[in-house]
């Protein structure tokens, strides 16, 4: 029998696990950051995220939910495979993973001083992987999440620190792996923004999802919840888990074979439930090359020192307005929407306001027809739809006349809507049309036959869109015609039901048995109704509309309809795909940025959109009983995302100037949308503006609160005070660089000035 020292035994423990701690501690991979410090872990995990700008360093990585550095996502089995090994080589700047798939990543990190930049070199084994995530990386913050963009954000005073990612190209967009068509559902999540101030009721949970309000087809109506607590999402790059921790992911597919989404932006409401739509391969559009830039920073100074860094430093869009990066606080400015119809005098109330832009809304909508080659009124600008008593203008007249006080004019498009009547709608439908199934036709049928048979009936029975799935619209398309049916027989030989052949006006003629059927993808009705494009029709028409604006003078879209670039199946990338070829096309002209608000906001126009100022009225911000939303959530619901997405709050179409209209209401207006960084579009109809006997002190009033906030002038803390709708202010104006502040009671007509403004440096 052998025997052992107990000593001996002891020295041999601690040495093995002074090995083990060896081996940990080698394994751990500690990367920073100017502002920002993370460890990744022999497996692939990022296990501490660390606030380096203040001591005691704060730690951001919850203990019990380390971060998958990249997960890869099999759509077919709907299941992730996550890291099990990985190792860093520091001369390289390369992160090689191992999966539990069998497949192995190269990943290069490169610490900038403001972000890290990841980026996807190669993949093993990867067959059968459609998508690759990154992330989630999860946090311990509860505060907001700017669910477009991918932050995490802890506003406190005592905190005061965000973390997030922006993606570097294209085909990397904001959200998880799973979610169908790269669009993320539209809908209400349980999370409060501050569980002691807004604590949630007993029978509600963090990360409980409700459906929106209304009857899914009225838009105001889906704004239905004014607790705090309840918040809309408008996409996925940011979530809440049980505890209210806030995580945050980005993901990239490959897009170059075809597959089926079975797709809605609203999946939880009857009307607008899911079809199945075939998406469009895009040869060349893969997930190799995928980057992000993952940073963390003070969050009262992330988005003009580190997210404007990274945007810059790595080419990424960078639209200005009056030389200023649309993003900049000082650079948000609202414009006018015009109503009645007259424009005598638009240009010159504009330029009083201090604004840039004129909206047309009055002219309707602008419909892409690629017929007019971008002529609006004619190719020799005949047409004069804009009237003025000197004489009715086209819109490049009128544009030419607003130029010179660096105003631009803009248009309310249907974004890619093809209509009837236009080029590549009707008569004559382009082959560019995209679809959401592809059949064969049974039997023959001549230009007179109703009795349409088909090989195959499986997914026509649905009904249009995935939006409110207009019955109108449900068309299928054969050759150079397109015929309307309702419905499918539901026992062989099958054949579509309730045919009208030769719709919008397209010809009907004869067709042969297995020739194609399309059944196409749409839009709505209520005067949207139109027919969805391929990409590289898409792609013309994002270039048409800077064509348009090159011809026409234009400088500014009120995007309506804009979702519909979600309804090809490839959500975001589409959205930036379009915004892309719009702006490149652009810049080939020589104009300048175009400038666009939008029917929606997402990740894939997150760079590109100045403002959103959708809706409007009450619904938005209500100046008489000072409340975001006082007929509906709206204007609250709007102003959470926007605000938490480091984007300019819009209090929609509102505020116009009556024969009633007072000053104060106006120095009110101004105060909170400076202290929100909110834009509005101000109503302007010529004969009511003319019939206020207070509309040019209106005017100078607005017109000082403007010129300050372009002067960066406010600091954050007075702004602080700005959005109590408790108090009011008045701002009077010294000189061109600098401001009296004053606080009023206006029941006893007494002022206390309780702030100096100064224009900041560099405005």
């Amino acid at each position: 029998m052998m025997y052992v020292n107990k000593n001996f035994l002891k020295c041999c423990s601690l040495f093995l696990l002074l090995v083990g701690i060896g081996n940990t501690l080698q394994a751990q991979t500690v990367l920073q950051t100017a502002y920002f410090k993370i460890a990744i872990d022999g497996k692939g995990y990022i296990t501490s995220m660390q606030n380096i700008t203040k001591r005691p360093f704060r730690e951001f990585s919850p203990a019990d939910k380390p971060s998958p550095l990249m997960t890869l996502y099999n759509a077919k089995k709907r299941v992730y495979s996550y890291p099990e090994k990985a190792v860093y080589s520091k001369s390289e700047k390369i992160i090689t993973v191992a999966y539990s798939n069998g497949s192995s990543a190269r990943i290069r990190i490169e610490p900038h001083a403001k972000y890290f930049k990841m980026k996807l070199l190669s993949l093993t084994n990867s067959q059968d992987i459609e998508a690759i995530q990154w992330g989630s990386y999860h946090t311990n913050i509860t505060n907001l999440m700017g669910e477009i963009i991918g932050v995490s954000r802890d506003t406190s005073v005592s905190v005061n620190y965000a973390i997030g990612m922006l993606a570097l190209n294209d085909n990397t967009i904001g959200g998880t792996a799973d979610i169908q068509g790269d669009a993320a559902p539209f809908q209400y999540i349980i999370h409060s923004p501050d569980d002691k101030r807004f604590p949630l009721p007993a029978h509600l949970h963090e990360g409980q999802v409700f459906t929106l309000g209304g009857d899914g087809v009225n838009d105001v109506a889906f704004y239905g919840h004014k607790e705090p607590y309840y918040r809309i999402l408008y996409g996925n790059a940011a979530e809440v888990d049980k505890n209210g921790r806030i995580s945050i992911t980005y993901q990239s597919r490959d897009r170059r074979s075809p597959r089926e989404v079975y797709f809605s932006l609203i999946p939880n409401m009857a009307i607008n439930t899911p079809n199945h739509l075939q998406v469009q391969p895009l040869p060349g559009v893969d997930y190799i090359g995928s980057s992000i830039a993952f940073w963390g920073s003070p969050d009262s100074t992330a988005l003009m020192d580190v997210v404007q860094n990274i945007v810059k430093a790595e080419g990424l869009p960078y639209p200005t307005v009056n030389g200023k990066w649309i993003k900049d606080p000082a650079a948000y400015v609202p414009d006018v929407l015009t109503e009645g119809g007259q424009y005598d005098h638009m240009i010159d109330y504009t330029h009083k306001l201090g604004f840039k832009a004129i909206s047309l809304y009055d002219q309707g909508f602008v419909r892409p027809d690629r017929g007019n080659l971008g002529y609006l009124d004619g190719r020799n600008f005949e047409k004069k739809p804009l009237k003025l008593a000197s004489g009715n203008l086209s819109h490049k007249e009128f544009s030419d006349l607003a130029k010179k006080y660096n105003i631009v004019i803009g248009r309310t498009p249907i974004t890619n809507s093809l209509a009837p009547g236009t080029k590549d709608a009707s008569p004559i439908p382009s082959d560019s049309i995209w679809y959401q199934q592809k059949r064969l036709l049974a039997k023959n049928i001549d230009a007179v036959d109703t009795l349409v048979y088909i090989n195959d009936p499986t997914h026509l029975q649905e009904i249009g869109s995935w939006e409110g799935h207009s019955k109108s619209l449900n068309i299928i398309k054969i050759g150079k015609e397109l015929i309307h049916y309702l419905g499918v027989s539901d026992k062989a030989p099958y054949r579509l039901l309730n045919v009208k052949r030769g719709y919008w006006d397209t010809k009907a003629t004869s067709h042969q048995a297995l020739d194609t059927l399309y059944k196409l993808q749409v839009t709505i009705n209520y005067g949207y109704d139109g027919l969805i494009p391929n990409m590289q029709l898409q792609d013309k028409i994002a270039e048409y509309y800077a064509d348009l604006a090159n011809i026409n003078g234009l400088g500014y879209y009120d995007f309506d309809g804009q979702e519909f670039l979600f309804n090809n199946g490839h959500g975001y990338y589409s959205t930036k795909r379009f915004f892309r070829k719009m702006f490149e096309k652009a810049k080939v002209h020589g104009i300048a940025d175009i400038r666009f608000t939008g029917a929606t906001l997402s990740e894939g126009s997150w760079h590109y959109q100045s403002i959103w100022n959708v809706g409007g009225g009450k619904n938005l911000y209500d100046a008489e009983t000072r409340e975001w939303g006082s007929a509906t959530s709206q204007g609250k619901d709007l102003r959470d995302v926007s605000y938490a997405n480091y984007f300019p709050v819009g209090m929609g179409g509102n505020f116009p100037i009556t024969e009633k209209s007072k000053v104060e209401e106006y120095e009110h207006i101004q105060a909170m949308a400076v202290g929100t960084g909110a834009t509005y579009s101000l109503k302007l109809n010529q004969k009511n503006v003319e019939s206020c006997p207070q509309k040019d002190q209106i005017f100078k009033v607005i017109r000082t609160w403007e010129n300050a906030r372009a002067a960066n002038a406010f600091p954050r803390w007075v702004k602080q005070h700005l959005v109590d709708p408790t108090q009011s202010f008045r701002l009077e104006e010294l000189d061109t660089n600098n401001w009296n502040l004053y606080r009023v009671n206006h029941k006893t007509s007494g002022r206390q000035l309780i702030a100096k403004l100064t224009r900041a440096t560099g405005y």
